[in-house]
Parts: C-alpha cells; structure tokens; sequence
C-alpha cells in the first residue's frame, strides 16, 4: 500500500467515523428534542387541565352563589306572601267574630262562659267583665245568669274575663286574647312535608 493509499483509507475510515458520530449526535439530538416536545405536551396538557378544573370551580361557585341569592329572594317572597295571607285570614276571622257578637248566639256563648267561670270560683268571690262594646248586654246578661257582671272599659271584641282576687286568678276568654294566641301560633303547614 502506497502513501497515498494509506492516506485514502484513513481518508475514508475518518469520515465513515465522523458520519457515524455526526449521524449519533443527530439522532441524539432528535431524542432530546422528542423528549423535549413530549414534556412540553404533558406540561401544556396539565396547564389546560388546571385551567379547566379552576373555571369549571369558579362557574360552580358563581352559579352556587346566584342560586343561594336566588333562593333567599323566593323565601322572602314567600314569608311576605305568607304574612299578607295570615293578616287577611286573621282580618276575615275578626270580621266573623264581629258578626257572631250580633246574634242570639252570643249571648248564649256568653252566658256559658260566665257559668263556667263561676263554677271554676265556687265559693270565691268573681268578679267579671263584659267588653265595653257588649255593655247594652249587661242588663239581659245579669237577669240570665243571676250572676253580676261588670263593664270593663276597655274593647277586648267580646267575650269575658274574669278575676278571682283571693286566689289572684285571671281567666281570659275575650275574643281579643284568643286571637291574639291565634295569631302568634298560627303557621302555614303544607307542601310535601306537612301532606
């Protein structure tokens, strides 16, 4: 083999060498770029998914809270509803009672209940009282029962109260006080519930 030769050869073997490792470093090259993009999907993938998941959290938060705000709307509106339905009712029950007081039922409800408070008394003594609005029933009343009665000065609808001083009993059978007790008890029970 001649100078030439040799230097030919390693010409050639030194660039087969250098392909090789060029041809390894660009494949190299290429796998880290691979890897590189593939990290690049992962990581953008789990950014979108944060954003996503933090969204769909702010949308519920956001509907949660219009529906809370919503809802706090409706049952105002309904305990408003509700309370112009009992003030209606209670306003439609003080117009009967009203009414009752005019006729001949009254006085016999009356005359019971005056019966029943001087039973309770026995032989106490009882003082009882008629609304000032009942005292043309005095008169009729008194003869009836053959109990005396008295006229208070104050409007309680009709009905009676009565006291009993030596045992400082107060008993309230006035119309006023019964509707009162009504009005203060009263609920609107219903829907699914109360079915």
């Amino acid at each position: 083999m001649t100078i030439d030769e040799k230097l030919q050869h390693f010409y050639e073997v030194s660039l087969d060498e250098a392909r090789e490792d060029a041809a390894r470093a660009i494949q190299d090259h290429k796998d880290y770029l691979q890897k590189v993009l593939e990290e690049h999907k992962q990581s953008r993938i789990q950014t979108a998914e944060a954003e996503v998941k933090a969204e769909t959290e702010h949308v519920r938060r956001e509907v949660n809270k219009a529906l809370s705000s919503e809802q706090i709307t409706l049952k105002r509106n309904w305990s408003l509803k509700q309370n112009e339905l009992k003030e209606t009712l209670f306003a439609e029950v003080k117009n009967r009672v009203q009414q009752f007081t005019a006729t001949p039922e009254y006085q016999d409800y009356l005359c019971r209940r005056i019966r029943e408070a001087k039973d309770f008394a026995e032989d106490d003594e009882i003082l009882i009282f008629l609304s000032s609005n009942d005292k043309e029933l005095l008169d009729s009343l008194t003869a009836r029962t053959g109990c005396p009665l008295q006229v208070s000065s104050e409007n309680f609808l009709g009905g009676i109260r009565a006291e009993i001083p030596a045992k400082n009993i107060l008993i309230d059978n006035s119309f006023a006080a019964n509707l009162a007790a009504m009005h203060k008890e009263f609920n609107f029970d219903g829907g699914l519930n109360h079915e």
